[in-house]
């Protein structure tokens, strides 16, 4: 079996990679790179030229010889060979007749526990979406803000003490909405420095947060590992990172204690593998990140059904505008805030015909929040 075509496809806010083969079979992947797909595109095409006539299924070597061609990195090229990576492994279940994860040791479960996202622009915006999302079977909701998402061209200020006894108020609102019978993953998205990140934690600690989600920004390992050692509430930190080596520097500093490898960005499925192993030595969990289509939603479940120490997975719905059931057809099923993990070929999932056409790609801005007094600030 060789390799006759790499094609790098947009549809919507997504970008896809699928392999063709001579045998007929295709294998489909996604880049997690969102802010930059169009130049992850250009890397696919790229590492789709060497691929021309290679054999599919060697894929830890394909995967090796890609990285380590010209040592450079970053989200555009790792995004790239994540998706080659995924469609490959795709490729392989396929021609085994196999799930993935049938290929990496077997299954360690037959279902996925997922959290549900929740958004808001007001604060009981996002109460409401806590007590709908529990009402439908979930037991944890994430993408959980105790900011509102109010909108990047609005300038921001707060005082410190105001930000702090906001945030910590709204974190009770969710708490006493749905009392323990759900888990609350507050997510910050990297908008604390390290001292106002430890403040929040610590007022926050009394309700019992899941995870504590990208505090400050991801640049500073040794900073991560400062705020957790200082807090009493588990971090979860990852998303924004691409290999085994920045893992593993983040996990030798306890600066986690859930990993949140993006499989479309960490080096697809066989760079996941190697995250969730690195974890389970020091016995921490994974949550795999997850904000893109069904395609990436198939990857995760195939890392979710094969390791041990899987811990909740991230799982958007798909509700909004277009449904995403009219791009991916995913063989997964929701039931009761878990997620069966399909028994089919591949990883489950397939484009849906004449998506490309349907809903065609758009691009997204360079934008951000600005301070009310001019300055960046991250949100």
């Amino acid at each position: 079996m060789k390799i006759t075509k790499v094609e790098s496809i947009f549809i919507d806010r997504y970008l896809f990679c699928k392999v063709h083969t001579d045998a007929g079979i295709t294998g489909l992947g996604e880049s997690g790179a969102w802010g930059y797909l169009e130049a992850s595109a250009q890397v696919i095409d790229k590492y789709g030229r060497y691929l021309m006539g290679k054999d599919p299924l060697t894929i830890e070597h394909h995967w090796q010889y890609m990285y380590r061609s010209s040592h450079f990195r970053g989200a555009a090229i790792m995004g790239a060979l994540s998706a080659i990576d995924i469609a490959l492994w795709d490729i392989a279940g396929k021609h085994f007749g196999v799930p993935v994860y049938q290929l990496l040791g077997g299954p360690t479960r037959n279902k996925a526990r997922v959290y549900y996202h929740v958004f808001g622009k007001t604060r009981k915006e996002l109460v409401d979406g806590i007590v709908a999302a529990k009402g439908r079977g979930f037991t944890a909701v994430g993408h959980l803000t105790p900011f509102v998402d109010v909108p990047k061209s609005e300038p921001y200020f707060m005082t410190h003490s105001d930000k702090m006894r906001d945030a910590v108020d709204a974190v009770r609102q969710y708490r006493e909405a749905v009392g323990d019978e759900v888990d609350l993953c507050i997510e910050i998205h990297r908008r604390l420095t390290p001292a106002e990140a430890i403040v929040l934690a610590r007022g926050i600690e009394q309700y019992r947060p899941y995870f504590y989600e990208d505090p400050i920004l991801p640049d500073n390992f040794d900073m991560m590992g400062l705020v957790a050692e200082h807090i009493n509430i588990p971090i979860a930190t990852g998303e924004r990172i691409h290999t085994i080596f920045e893992f593993e520097m983040l996990l030798a500093r306890n600066a986690v204690q859930y990993v949140r490898p993006d499989v479309c960005m960490c080096g697809g499925i066989s760079g996941a593998k190697k995250v969730a192993a690195l974890a389970e030595a020091r016995h921490v969990g994974v949550v795999p990140h997850n904000p893109l289509s069904p395609v990436s939603t198939a990857a995760c479940l195939q890392i979710a059904a094969c390791i041990p120490n899987f811990a909740l997975q991230e799982f958007p719905l798909g509700d909004g505008q277009p449904p995403k059931t009219e791009i991916v057809n995913a063989a997964y099923r929701l039931d009761n805030g878990f997620v069966t993990i399909p028994n089919v070929p591949g990883i489950g999932a397939e484009l849906i015909e004449g998506a490309e056409q349907k809903h065609p790609y758009y691009e997204r801005k360079v934008e951000t929040r600005l301070n009310i007094d001019g300055s960046v600030m991250d949100q």
